[in-house]
């Protein structure tokens, strides 16, 4: 009998837990500290402000009547699982961080967001003088770093440029 612990893709299945949590903490938090819009300094090109998104990245089909909401929650669904079987799948490190980052993003964004607010909660602000980035969250953090990753295995990984041939 394999115990949870013992299972290879554990420490794996673990992270993506671990960052889900921090993300909805920390939108928890920013959700009980925050009234939407608010921004709070924190550096010179950092603040923390409340906003909502209903729409994918930068705001994507935020005013399409609502229906996106589950398109979303289906979408995150049928690439969780291709992420899953992905993850299984890989014998690379590096490639099984990058597949948990996203997978662990997509989840905290699409699968407990908006399923429950309707909306993804951001707060992180940051800006270069009157220029700001859209708001985002950990999950979004994760999200990048994952697909970033994912792009340097591509490109440094000989293994993977031997099965595109």
């Amino acid at each position: 009998m394999i115990t949870l612990f013992k299972h290879p893709l554990a420490k794996w299945y673990l992270l993506t837990t671990i960052v889900v949590i921090l993300d909805q903490i920390t939108k928890q938090i920013a959700e009980n500290s925050l009234s939407l819009y608010e921004r709070v300094a924190v550096m010179p090109f950092f603040n923390f402000t409340l906003a909502y998104n209903e729409g994918a990245a930068f705001s994507f089909l935020a005013d399409a009547g609502g229906w996106q909401r589950w398109f979303f929650v289906g979408l995150t669904l049928v690439i969780s699982s291709v992420l899953i079987i992905w993850l299984k799948k890989s014998d690379n490190k590096i490639e099984q961080l990058a597949i948990s980052f996203v997978l662990a993003g997509a989840i905290g964004n699409n699968l407990i967001d908006r399923p429950l607010f309707g909306h993804v909660i951001d707060f992180i602000d940051v800006y270069y003088e009157s220029h700001h980035w859209p708001a985002f969250n950990i999950a979004d953090m994760a999200i990048s770093a994952g697909v970033m990753l994912l792009i340097y295995v591509s490109l440094t990984d000989k293994s993977v440029s031997s099965r595109k041939a």
